[in-house]
């Protein structure tokens, strides 16, 4: 399996790029601002065509260059559907500080807000298979209430059962942040419950920002996972827009 990420915008959101291999189809993960000109280059090295999109929540930072992107290569656009009004109302899921910085990063983008022209809408539990790749949605909200994660099995290696693509409900040491329009910190913590901590200790876990981890290495060490299971530790500041 080809997985390339890279971090794009001035948020440093992680978009990635997913295919068996070299040469064929992909999918697209989360693709935010200025990440169209990364998702290019990627594509012309491995000689890739992608076919969808797949966006882990409505937030800006992981859905600025949805449109762009789709209809660049005629692919289709998947989001739960408690975020797809976020697709062409950004705002709506924006925190005071983040639309105060806007106007300038916006430019003359400010009113081509829209959805592309194929949307199609993720639900918990469904199985997809996109570009030969099978994904595992499962829907984590929280962070907004249509967040999602997905899920790939991963043969390449013997002591990684899967990849998640966790968006901003897990990072390495953290969890995405919950008092922006949509967030819920219970709701969080019922998610990571739920969706993560049932899931193997060998599973690696692609976040939407910083560094890669697993689920194994969080269990042991993430505040927040360490509370659920009934530890006692200091939670850091949490992550996200």
């Amino acid at each position: 399996m080809l997985i390339a990420g890279f971090p794009a915008g001035p948020w440093g959101t992680n978009c990635y790029v997913v295919a068996t291999g070299p040469g064929s189809e992909c999918v697209v993960v989360d693709p935010g601002k200025d990440a169209a000109d990364g998702v290019a280059e990627v594509v012309r090295e491995h000689r890739l065509k992608p076919v969808s999109v797949l966006v882990t929540h409505g937030h800006l930072d992981h859905m600025w260059c949805v449109a762009p992107v789709a209809g660049a290569y005629d692919a289709t656009a998947w989001i739960h559907p408690a975020d797809r009004h976020l697709l062409s109302d950004p705002m709506a899921g924006m925190s005071p500080e983040t639309s105060r910085m806007l106007p300038g990063l916006l430019g003359d983008s400010a009113a081509a807000w829209a959805e592309p022209d194929d949307v199609r809408e993720l639900a918990d539990g469904q199985g997809l298979e996109l570009a030969g790749v099978r994904f595992t949605v499962d829907h984590t909200p929280g962070h907004t209430q249509g967040s999602v994660t997905f899920r790939t099995p991963y043969d390449d290696v013997p002591e990684v059962s899967e990849v998640m693509f966790s968006g901003d409900l897990l990072f390495a040491g953290s969890i995405g942040r919950t008092d922006l329009p949509g967030g819920d910190h219970p709701t969080m913590l019922r998610s990571l419950a739920t969706k993560v901590l049932p899931l193997a200790d060998d599973v690696v876990v692609l976040p939407g920002h910083g560094e890669q981890t697993s689920v194994g290495r969080e269990r042991a060490t993430n505040p927040f996972l360490l509370d659920l299971l009934g530890g006692d530790a200091t939670a850091p500041v949490t992550r996200g827009l």
